[in-house]
Protein backbone atom coordinates (compact mmCIF):
# COMPACT_ATOMS: atom_id res chain seq x y z
CA UNK A 1 0.00 0.00 0.00
CA UNK A 2 1.24 3.36 -1.09
CA UNK A 3 0.76 6.31 1.37
CA UNK A 4 0.86 9.88 -0.02
CA UNK A 5 0.58 12.87 2.47
CA UNK A 6 -1.83 15.33 -0.03
CA UNK A 7 -2.76 18.08 2.59
CA UNK A 8 -1.36 19.93 5.45
CA UNK A 9 -4.21 22.14 7.33
CA UNK A 10 -2.38 25.05 8.87
CA UNK A 11 -5.02 26.87 11.34
CA UNK A 12 -4.36 31.02 11.18
CA UNK A 13 -5.34 34.21 12.35
CA UNK A 14 -5.56 36.46 8.70
CA UNK A 15 -6.59 34.23 6.15
CA UNK A 16 -5.52 36.70 3.38
CA UNK A 17 -2.20 37.72 4.88
CA UNK A 18 -1.03 34.05 5.20
CA UNK A 19 -2.24 33.35 1.09
CA UNK A 20 -0.50 36.58 0.17
CA UNK A 21 2.54 35.40 1.84
CA UNK A 22 2.59 31.83 0.72
CA UNK A 23 1.59 33.30 -3.30
CA UNK A 24 5.14 35.48 -2.70
CA UNK A 25 6.49 32.52 -2.16
CA UNK A 26 5.05 30.78 -5.72
CA UNK A 27 1.95 28.41 -4.22
CA UNK A 28 -0.83 28.93 -6.72
CA UNK A 29 -4.05 29.40 -5.28
CA UNK A 30 -6.44 26.84 -6.22
CA UNK A 31 -9.82 26.90 -3.93
CA UNK A 32 -10.69 29.63 -1.64
CA UNK A 33 -14.58 29.55 -0.17
CA UNK A 34 -15.79 30.61 2.82
CA UNK A 35 -17.77 28.29 4.36
CA UNK A 36 -19.83 30.19 7.16
CA UNK A 37 -18.92 33.81 8.29
CA UNK A 38 -16.09 32.33 10.49
CA UNK A 39 -14.73 29.78 9.39
CA UNK A 40 -12.89 30.03 5.51
CA UNK A 41 -10.80 27.48 3.64
CA UNK A 42 -7.93 28.10 1.33
CA UNK A 43 -6.05 25.87 -0.98
CA UNK A 44 -2.58 26.43 -2.26
CA UNK A 45 -0.32 24.05 -3.71
CA UNK A 46 3.27 24.58 -4.96
CA UNK A 47 4.63 23.93 -8.60
CA UNK A 48 5.04 20.31 -9.88
CA UNK A 49 3.66 19.67 -6.02
CA UNK A 50 0.68 16.41 -5.28
CA UNK A 51 0.52 18.09 -2.12
CA UNK A 52 -1.25 21.44 -1.12
CA UNK A 53 -2.04 23.08 2.35
CA UNK A 54 -5.04 24.15 3.94
CA UNK A 55 -5.41 28.02 4.98
CA UNK A 56 -7.65 27.95 7.93
CA UNK A 57 -9.53 30.20 10.50
CA UNK A 58 -13.14 29.25 12.17
CA UNK A 59 -12.02 25.43 13.32
CA UNK A 60 -12.26 24.03 16.55
CA UNK A 61 -9.26 23.58 18.63
CA UNK A 62 -6.23 25.29 20.29
CA UNK A 63 -5.49 28.65 18.42
CA UNK A 64 -3.27 28.95 15.83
Amino acid sequence: MDFKLEVVPIPVTDVDKAKTFYEQAGFGADVDVQITDEMRLVQLTPPGSGCSIHLLTGTPGPPP
